[in-house]
């Protein structure tokens, strides 16, 4: 789904601006659309349809991981994800600033979309292989003679598909859903509202908000890294979560200040709460969903987060509209929720 919306992606760019569809509605005003238009959000609508990546990604790690070492291949893949922040706005601006302009970086996209696809398909082994082969009759043979089949000496272990209301009933999978749709909300009205206050308030260059990312993710990346692996010896996951929302409702407080140490202040302390608390509670979710369930709860929780997103990226853009940068204490006022409720964790 990916690459096939990054395919619609290139063709959007390369088609000229022709094929204009002109609306008049007494309701709506006059609505223009060009088939470009149409391409991107088909695109969109087609990578969002198929976009189950990172659920799936979840819960195939949670099937390779132990209880042991789950939180450490959590912030393993929130590295991997963080060098990706990285590398790639780097790699898209280094690529758009040619003579080729956007199309380059469009082609580069689609270029690792394609060999993602062939590494998963070629090289990713499966995480749950079939310990026992299952026997089959053997057809014409002297076995039906005597009367002999072969049969499975065992009942699969899930032998209905999973539906929606499983999910609900596990224990502790409501409550950590609640949580995992706060967090996404709480980021979500951040990320919407944040580029404009860079722009508007902090009168910040695009370059400039490039580096402030990378700074982040490169934090990100030592946090999750080292930092989380000594963390884990000396607190449990629940007590991470914890102080990771404490230390991250902390920060979108000082991005309210248009200083710019304050600021940078808040990436150190974004990067460390984020870094303590996501991978933590992405082990305790992977544990609490089970073996059976695994992928139908990472799905579900895929689902959470992406409405959080849907209703915080529209909201924070309403909000900052009307009162600026104390859109960011919305941001800290659903964490520090989320803060509170974690203490529950400590009684799971």
């Amino acid at each position: 789904g990916t690459a096939i919306g990054w395919i619609l992606f290139l063709f959007a760019l390369i088609l000229p601006f022709g094929g204009t569809f002109i609306i008049n509605s007494i309701y709506l005003g006059t609505i223009i659309i060009i088939v470009p238009l149409l391409l991107i959000f088909l695109a969109r609508a087609i990578d969002g349809i198929t976009g189950g990546n990172i659920s799936v990604a979840n819960a195939y790690l949670s099937d390779i991981s132990s209880d042991e070492n789950r939180s450490k291949n959590f912030g393993k893949m929130a590295i991997s994800s963080n060098l990706g922040f990285i590398l790639g706005p780097a790699l898209a601006g280094i690529l758009g600033g040619t003579i080729y302009g956007t199309i380059l970086p469009v082609l580069a996209a689609l270029l690792l979309s394609l060999i993602t696809l062939v590494v998963i398909a070629f090289l990713l082994k499966e995480s749950r292989p079939i310990s026992n082969p299952i026997l089959v009759s053997e057809e014409g043979t002297i076995r039906k003679v005597f009367s002999q089949e072969c049969k499975d000496c065992y009942d699969p272990v899930s032998p209905v598909k999973p539906k929606m209301r499983d999910v609900f009933k596990l224990k502790h999978i409501p409550f950590l859903l609640i949580l995992y749709f706060l967090i996404f909300l709480g980021f979500n009205v951040y990320y919407a509202s944040f580029p404009t206050h860079a722009a508007n308030d902090l009168k910040w260059s695009i370059t400039q908000l490039g580096i402030f990312y990378a700074v982040l993710s490169g934090i990100m990346v030592f946090i999750q890294g080292p930092v989380l692996r000594k963390a884990l010896k000396k607190f449990s996951e629940e007590k991470l979560i914890i102080i990771g929302s404490i230390i991250l409702g902390t920060n979108f407080v000082l991005f309210v200040s248009n200083n710019i140490t304050s600021v940078y202040v808040a990436v150190i302390l974004f990067a460390l709460g984020n870094g303590l608390m996501w991978p933590s509670f992405m082990s305790i979710l992977s544990k609490r969903a089970g073996t059976v369930l695994q992928g139908a709860v990472q799905g579900v929780a895929g689902s959470f987060g992406g409405l959080a997103s849907i209703i915080g990226l529209i909201a924070g853009g309403l909000l900052y509209n009307q009162i600026g940068a104390a859109t960011f204490l919305v941001s800290a006022g659903v964490i520090f929720s989320v803060f509170i409720m974690s203490f529950r964790l400590l009684k799971m």
